[in-house]
């Protein structure tokens, strides 16, 4: 609208309603520039509701441990006696102490 004259304002307002069909035309030309919002292909239909597992499927199970209780204490006893003769700064400080789990020898259970 920059490109109008006083004048040719002065003549739209002259004719009956032609300031507003003018600016009506304005909005109309507005909304014909915009491009319409691309709308995604709908999904395929499944046959099952969204979110339900297919009919006769159902969530994998967790597989059990191979190792036992024991085999774990023993691979933890091992890193601890190899943390012992490696070169483990905590160990070279007699007044240090290093809290891990893996550097704290276990405290003998008293039998119950």
């Amino acid at each position: 609208m920059s490109d109008l004259t006083p004048e040719d304002i002065a003549a739209i307002r002259k004719e009956d309603g032609g300031l507003r069909a003018l600016l009506r035309a304005q909005i109309d030309i507005g909304k014909a520039r915009r491009q319409a919002p691309t709308v995604p292909a709908p999904r395929r239909p499944t046959g099952r509701p969204p979110g339900a597992w297919p009919a006769g499927a159902a969530p994998v199970e967790r597989t059990p441990s191979r190792h036992t209780a024991a085999d774990w204490t023993k691979a933890l006893d091992d890193y601890r006696e190899w943390l012992r003769t490696a070169d483990h700064p905590e160990f070279m400080d007699e007044g240090q102490i290093c809290g891990c789990t893996g550097c704290t020898p276990p405290t003998p259970k008293e039998d119950q």
